[in-house]
């Protein structure tokens, strides 16, 4: 269970990290967090079930949450920047 909350969690901060630091693809602070969470989600599981299972399984969430949370949201800005 604490791996999903540091998915989540990570996610959700590199969601707005990337929007921080590219105002350009920026979804704004909720739709930052909101596309950061669903994007930390699916990476940190990813790349947990990569990593096996073991005592870097923790590690992996952390990264691979945060890695996809700032992937998400710079895909969905970009699609919602070419759909405007």
């Amino acid at each position: 269970m604490e791996a999903i909350i540091v998915q989540l969690v990570a996610g959700a901060v590199g969601g707005n990290a990337i929007g921080k630091a590219k105002e350009n693809i920026s979804l704004g602070t909720v739709g930052n967090t909101i596309a950061g969470l669903l994007g930390g989600l699916g990476g940190g599981q990813i790349l947990g079930m990569l990593s096996g299972g073991d005592a870097a399984s923790l590690v992996m969430s952390l990264i691979g949450g945060g890695g996809g949370g700032a992937i998400l949201t710079a895909v969905a800005a970009l699609v919602k920047s070419k759909m405007a």
